[in-house]
C-alpha cells in the first residue's frame, strides 16, 4: 500500500461464493465502532468520544464537539473553485521569454511538482485511514469536507499546469524524480500506511498512539509546515505583481489549509484530553524527533527550489521561518519548543494567514468570501 516499489498485483481468481446482498455490504462498510454500538439506544452527547467511541457514528446530533461543526460550516461558506480565477496574465507572463527569470520559473515548477501530489496524499490519509478511526460524527463531517477541499487543491494545481502549458509528465511525476520532493513524501507515506492498513484498529495504547502520531504528522508537519516554503515563494511572486492568478489560488489554498491545520490541532488536543495516558515522555520525545526531521526536510526543499536569492528571499531565511513555525506547532499541541527563539522573517505571511476579509495584493477579490447562500446583508 502506497509503497514506492509496489507493482500491480495479479487479480485474484473469481470467487465461487454467492454474491453478498446489499445489506451485508452496507454492514461490512461501517466502522468497528459503529458496528459495536447499541444502535437502538439514543445518543447522549456526554457518551461521545473522538476515538474508541461506542455511540452510533451515523447520528450527527446531539453535538458534543461544536468546534468541529462550526469549522465545517465555515469551510462550506468559503467554497471556491479554480476556474473562477483568471489566468490570462499568468499565461502571457509565462510565454514572454523576458517575463520571469530562470530562478523564478524554477520556483513555480518545483512548487507545482510538490503540490500536485501532496494534496492527493493528504486526501488518501483521510479517506483511507483517519476517517474510519474517528468516532465523533461532527469530526467526520469536517473530514469529509476537508477531503473534498484537498481534491479542489489538486484541481487548482492541475489548472495552473494546464494554463501554463507545462510538461504534465515532468510536473506530476516530480515526486518520483526530484529528490527533495520525494524525501518529503517518503517521510509522510509510512504514517498513511500505518492507519490505512485494513488490519489496523484502535483500542490499545500502542494503536491509539499510532493514530495520534499520524494526526500530528499531517496536521502539524505536512499541512502546518511542509506547505509553507511553497506558499511563501508563490505569494512573494504575487506581491511583485507576477503570476497573480496562481498566487490568488494559493491564497485560497492557504486559507483552507490553515483551517485544516487548526482543526487537526483541536482534534489532537481533544484526543489528549480524553486519553491523557497516551501523552507519555517517550511518545513526546518521538514527536520531537519527527519535528526536527521535518524541519530538515523542508529546509532541504527550500535550498533546492531557490539555490540563489530571488524575490527578496533566500534559503537561509527559511531556516529561521521553519524553526519559527515548528516551535509554534509544538506549543499548539503542548510540546516544548525545539529551537532557540526564532523571529518570523516574513511578517507579511502572518498577515495573510491571520487577517480576515482582506483583499489580496493584486486587488481582484476578497480572499475570505462567502457563497451567496451564506451572505447576510444586515
Amino acid at each position: 500500500m502506497l509503497n514506492w516499489e509496489d507493482t500491480p498485483a495479479t487479480a485474484p481468481a473469481a470467487s465461487s461464493a454467492a454474491p453478498r446482498n446489499h445489506d451485508d455490504i452496507a454492514m461490512a462498510s461501517t466502522t468497528a465502532a459503529a458496528a459495536s454500538a447499541d444502535t437502538a439506544a439514543r445518543v447522549r452527547a456526554d457518551d461521545k468520544r473522538i476515538i474508541n467511541g461506542k455511540t452510533d457514528v451515523n447520528q450527527l446530533v446531539p453535538f458534543k464537539y461544536k468546534w468541529a461543526w462550526e469549522k465545517y460550516l465555515a469551510t462550506c461558506a468559503n467554497h471556491w473553485m479554480p476556474q473562477e480565477i483568471n489566468m490570462s496574465r499568468d499565461i502571457a507572463l509565462w510565454k514572454d521569454p523576458n517575463g520571469l527569470t530562470e530562478d523564478e520559473r524554477r520556483i513555480v515548477k518545483r512548487n507545482l511538482g510538490f503540490f500536485v501530489t501532496a494534496d492527493s496524499l493528504a486526501a488518501n490519509n483521510i479517506v483511507l485511514g483517519t476517517y474510519r478511526h474517528i468516532t465523533a460524527p461532527e469530526c467526520r463531517q469536517f473530514l469529509l469536507r476537508q477531503a473534498f477541499e484537498e481534491a479542489i487543491h489538486t484541481h487548482a494545481y492541475q489548472y495552473i499546469v494546464e494554463s501554463l502549458d507545462l510538461d504534465e509528465g515532468e510536473i506530476f511525476n516530480a515526486y518520483n524524480e526530484v529528490p527533495s520532493i520525494r524525501a518529503k513524501d517518503e517521510f509522510l507515506i509510512p504514517f498513511i500506511n500505518a492507519i490505512a492498513d485494513p488490519h489496523f484498529v484502535t483500542g490499545t495504547p500502542e494503536a491509539d498512539q499510532t493514530l495520534l502520531k499520524s494526526l500530528i504528522v499531517f496536521a502539524c508537519l505536512m499541512e502546518g509546515l511542509f506547505f509553507y516554503v511553497g506558499f511563501t515563494q508563490i505569494l512573494a511572486l504575487g506581491r511583485q505583481n507576477k503570476m497573480t492568478g496562481a498566487a490568488e489560488q494559493y491564497m485560497y489554498i492557504l486559507r483552507d489549509e490553515s483551517m485544516h491545520c487548526n482543526f487537526g490541532i483541536d482534534l489532537i488536543n481533544t484526543i489528549k484530553l480524553e486519553n491523557p495516558h497516551l501523552w507519555t515522555p517517550a511518545f513526546r520525545e518521538e514527536l520531537h524527533a519527527l519535528f526536527r526531521q521535518a524541519v530538515d526536510l523542508e529546509y532541504a526543499y527550500a535550498e533546492d527550489t531557490m539555490p540563489r536569492g530571488v524575490l527578496g528571499l533566500n534559503a537561509s531565511m527559511f531556516k529561521s521561518y521553519l524553526r519559527f513555525i515548528a516551535n509554534r506547532r509544538c506549543q499548539q499541541i503542548g510540546l516544548e519548543a525545539q529551537f532557540a527563539q526564532e523571529e518570523n522573517p516574513f511578517p507579511w505571511m502572518a498577515e495573510m494567514i491571520d487577517l480576515k476579509k482582506e483583499r489580496n495584493f493584486f486587488e481582484t477579490r476578497v480572499i475570505e468570501y462567502q457563497t451567496g447562500g451564506a451572505l447576510s446583508w444586515e
